[in-house]
């Protein structure tokens, strides 16, 4: 029986994957929300590169991913002027 090797990703691999800030992941890895990291030295910080992978297949599915409303346009006071560009 042979194991499989686990790939591991640091934080600028993860970056190129999950453009979230720092503090976002960190924050959704307290909540449970993301893959958690795990320290294979005690300078060196990694991803399971599977998780992370299996959640962002997961995120393109959700329907239940919490969207930020934008403003509501019907309480603004004045309608913003468009500016023409000088010729």
């Amino acid at each position: 029986m042979s194991k499989k090797l686990k790939c591991t990703i640091r934080r600028d691999d993860l970056r190129k994957m999950v453009p979230l800030a720092d503090s976002t992941i960190y924050e959704m890895e307290k909540r449970g929300e993301f893959p958690k990291r795990f320290n294979l030295t005690s300078r060196c910080v990694v991803w399971d590169q599977e998780e992370v992978e299996a959640w962002i297949e997961a995120r393109k599915t959700a329907e239940n991913v919490d969207k930020t409303p934008g403003p509501d346009v019907r309480k603004r006071k004045t309608r913003p002027v468009r500016q023409l560009a000088a010729a």
